[in-house]
């Protein structure tokens, strides 16, 4: 049994990781640990969880003590480096929801979050969690990045195709679109329900941070071609939808494609190949990623579902959490219920 801190607790991804730590079988305690927040009771702050959880007063982030084993840090870009750098020389395992520590070159991170890296020596020694990827290693490490909603979705899309065929691959484009959840909870008038409803509109074309995390990691599974990258906002709270286009140099077969991803994730409890384009729908509230690849000729157009909270964020970190101290990855996040309690 561990003592866990969620550090920034009080977002939309804090929430989820109230709700898995509640229910998980190997975490005894857990304190909330926030802000503006601090102080206020998390019955007040989160009332639709009146009755599935404990409540408990929200710690200052100021506070924050080495009592715990593992901490989820959940923080806006640069604040987690206020706390991990001490969090790790003590001794504790730490899963970094934010991008402070993705990208493995300090020089990439001032270019793209504009942010001077205050503890760089720790980027080679953290382990980028992408869950659900065979080649994800977890032994000996204690800081996990957490990937990106976006890079989620895309790598576990394209790193099969990749790793095997990369001298097959001309260019690759993809399209991503997210729900509004994803700008996190801090109030922004474009992302305001009559500003989005019935409407899409890309942003942060040729600029978006969770580019250079993507290209990071196809570069280190053999790919060598054009990449673009362009995110789209849709009038949703939640989900990422994305669609691959793959120009090939030579044809492969679909029989042949559809062995080969499915070998690939043949261990993974999470990702699921579909025979049909999937939908939002099938992995909103889950911590499913949904797969559909299909090539005609040398076009290859691959789709994929997940949900940016959960797959993309929190339901990936309770993964990580479980791989990192070698418990079975599935524990506490197929559970679908809330632990109920009493409330008086």
């Amino acid at each position: 049994m561990i003592s866990v801190g969620i550090i920034g607790g009080t977002g939309y991804t804090g929430k989820k990781l109230i709700q898995y730590c509640n229910v998980h079988p190997f975490i005894s305690e857990y304190k909330v640990y926030a802000g503006k927040s601090a102080g206020e009771n998390l019955y007040d702050y989160f009332p639709e969880l009146i009755g599935y959880i404990e409540n408990s007063t929200v710690q200052s982030i100021d506070s924050v003590s080495y009592e715990h084993d593992l901490y989820f840090v959940a923080v806006p870009h640069g604040e987690s480096l206020k706390y991990i750098p001490s969090l790790i020389s003590n001794g504790k395992y730490v899963i970094d929801l934010g991008g402070d520590f993705r990208l493995d070159f300090e020089e990439l991170y001032i270019q793209w979050y504009k942010f001077t890296h205050t503890s760089s020596y720790l980027l080679k020694s953290k382990i980028y969690g992408l869950a659900d990827h065979p080649d994800t290693k977890y032994e000996e490490h204690k800081l996990v990045a957490n990937p990106g909603c976006y890079p989620t979705a895309t790598l576990l899309s394209l790193l099969p195709l990749v790793t095997n065929y990369s001298d097959k691959i001309s260019t690759v484009s993809c399209i991503a679109y997210s729900g509004t959840s994803g700008a996190g909870k801090k109030p922004k008038t474009e992302l305001m329900m009559s500003e989005m409803d019935g409407n899409v509109k890309a942003y942060n074309i040729n600029e978006h941070k969770h580019e250079p995390e993507i290209l990071q990691h196809l570069y280190k599974n053999g790919f060598d071609s054009p990449l673009t990258f362009t995110t789209h906002l849709l009038p949703v709270s939640k989900g990422i939808y994305l669609t691959a286009s793959v120009h090939l140099k030579e044809t492969i077969e679909q029989g042949e494609l559809l062995d080969m991803y499915k070998q690939t994730y043949e261990n993974s409890n999470f990702v699921r190949i579909r025979n049909s384009a999937p939908e939002l729908n099938w992995v909103v509230d889950t911590n499913f990623c949904d797969i559909n690849v299909s090539v005609k000729g040398k076009s290859l157009i691959i789709t994929t579902a997940i949900d940016n909270l959960i797959k993309g964020a929190s339901g990936q970190a309770i993964q990580n959490m479980n791989k990192l101290l070698g418990w079975e990855e599935t524990t506490g996040v197929l559970q679908k219920e809330l632990k109920h309690v009493s409330v008086y």
